[in-house]
């Protein structure tokens, strides 16, 4: 089987890819939990049911899972909850089906752009976090 050389750079390309496929939600979820009345004042304006624990769920799912996955730890159920975490933010905040004029590309990007995160949170699933984690030292996958 032709590897490319992926072989021999497995374990800190898994570090990377873990820490560059949280770094939005990392950067994102830390702003939503120090400016946490700022964000439930965008819920609702969007509309959100319970505010305030949809802001809760947003700092958790965001900050503390992204740095969770960067740390390697639980990463495959937590790959998993943020890949629907993930989803349920595109169909909720991103319905660009039923948004016309400009703003209807922003949102079909984002849409798209959540997409793409779930398929890299899929992959991290199956191939799990890598030697550079805490989870092999935990024995937790």
């Amino acid at each position: 089987m032709m590897m490319f050389g992926a072989d021999k750079v497995r374990d800190p390309a898994l570090l990377l890819g873990r820490i560059l496929l949280v770094v939005l939600f990392l950067i994102f979820g830390w702003g939503k939990l120090t400016d946490f009345s700022g964000t439930m004042s965008y819920f609702v304006h969007d509309g959100l049911p319970f505010p305030a624990l949809a802001t809760l769920i947003a700092i958790v799912m965001e900050f503390l899972v992204g740095v969770l996955i960067v740390l390697g730890f639980l990463t495959r159920p937590l790959a998993l909850l943020l890949a629907l975490y993930t989803l349920a933010t595109a169909l909720i905040g991103h319905p660009y089906w039923s948004i016309t004029g400009a703003a209807q590309l922003g949102a079909e990007i984002n849409f798209y752009k959540n997409i793409s995160i779930i398929g890299g949170l899929i992959v991290l699933y199956v191939t799990g976090a890598g030697r550079y984690a805490l989870d092999p030292k935990l024995n937790l996958g």
